[in-house]
């Protein structure tokens, strides 16, 4: 806000400064132009300065006039011939225009810049070398841990598997409703495999320019190449590999661009690229069929809700620093919690220990727990 406030006060003082100058450059005494013509006659005139409305004219002895330009097309001939050294001047509206084109092509080259780095900078995608998140972070989902850390096994060792015949999976799929941990587990298997970490969401993708999505694609998976190996991460990945639609309309032309670059994308690695793709979606039969086609994502995992024993370990970490009332029943609790999302029983647990800090108890309570559910 500060920046805008800065700039229009420059444009104003700008032209504030013009006009003044204006007024100020003409406190010339106004003579007739019969008096100009006199002095013309004579070869007494030493500068003229044509402009659209006047001629500002000196005299050999120094003296400076102003007179009305009658724009008589030989003027210029007849001044020239008496010795007069002649210059031409712009108009007021000229010189405004001139003024309005430089900022005009100022605000131009800023806008260029705010659209580079707001929407195509490399420093758009940040890289992690470490994300503080772990596997014994994560509930269950065991099979797909092991699945995983034996696919990013193959990216830290490349020749191996390329000598026993196995490709490389080029990128793993994580179906399943919000609040499960797939983003969690993403980071977390970045950290345990311990590669650099790339994660971007399908707004990262999204612009009110044309063509900036394609380009966006393009400059993440180039910075992962030079950060290999890698995992990139696509959040919400829905969001930006929908279904094709050739509908015509400037939305749908946009998601078929992205959708293209990623699929050119995906198809340019190498097998030794080093770089897993992990994307994570509600979703799969939203997304484009060439997508998710085998050799493009081969794994392919469902994030379920918490079962109830999964539900269990998750009150145990949750509470693990708060102190559960005694007539507080895990196996009870777990139960009630049937279809729960990992997200919504660490806040609920969470909302119902800062209901007890409030009202001053010292353990979690059935009340605060029912009161915590009824506010989420």
């Amino acid at each position: 806000m500060k920046r805008k406030i800065i700039f229009f006060s420059l444009v104003i003082i700008i032209i504030g400064s013009f006009f003044i100058y204006t007024i100020f450059s003409n406190k010339t005494d106004f003579v007739s132009y019969s008096f100009f013509a006199e002095q013309m006659k004579a070869n007494s005139i030493e500068t003229s300065i044509i402009s659209e409305e006047t001629i500002k004219f000196t005299l050999k002895d120094g003296n400076q006039y102003l007179c009305q330009n009658p724009k008589s097309p030989d003027l210029a001939e007849r001044l020239l011939l008496s010795g007069t050294a002649i210059s031409f001047e712009k108009s007021v509206e000229e010189k405004l225009i001139f003024i309005l084109d430089i900022l005009f092509y100022f605000i131009f080259a800023v806008a260029i810049i705010f659209i580079y780095k707001r929407f195509i900078s490399p420093s758009s995608f940040k890289v992690a070398k470490k994300t503080q998140a772990y596997f014994s972070d994560i509930v269950g989902m065991e099979d797909v841990k092991k699945a995983a850390l034996q696919v990013v096994d193959m990216l830290k060792k490349p020749n191996f598997y390329q000598r026993k015949g196995i490709r490389i999976p080029k990128g793993i799929l994580l179906e399943g409703d919000p609040g499960n941990g797939k983003t969690l587990f993403a980071r977390a298997l970045a950290n345990e495999a311990g590669i650099k970490f790339i994660p971007t969401k399908a707004t990262d993708f999204e612009s009110m320019f044309m063509a900036i999505g394609p380009m966006k694609v393009k400059m993440l998976f180039r910075k992962a190449r030079k950060n290999a190996p890698c995992i990139v991460f696509i959040d919400e990945f829905d969001g930006i590999g929908t279904k094709r639609n050739y509908s015509g309309n400037a939305i749908e032309t946009e998601n078929t661009r992205i959708v293209t670059a990623l699929l050119n994308e995906l198809d340019g690695f190498q097998v030794n690229s080093g770089v897993l793709v992990v994307a994570a979606t509600n979703s799969i039969k939203a997304l484009d069929e060439a997508l998710v086609r085998p050799g493009r994502f081969d794994s392919k995992f469902y994030v379920p809700y918490p079962d109830k024993n999964a539900r269990l370990a998750l009150i145990e970490k949750y509470t693990g620093n708060k102190q559960l009332d005694s007539m507080v029943s895990k196996d009870k609790l777990a139960e009630k919690l049937k279809g729960a999302s990992c997200a919504y029983i660490e806040s609920l647990l969470n909302n119902a220990a800062l209901l007890a800090q409030s009202q001053g108890q010292d353990s979690i309570q059935e009340i605060h727990i029912a009161q915590a559910a009824k506010e989420m």
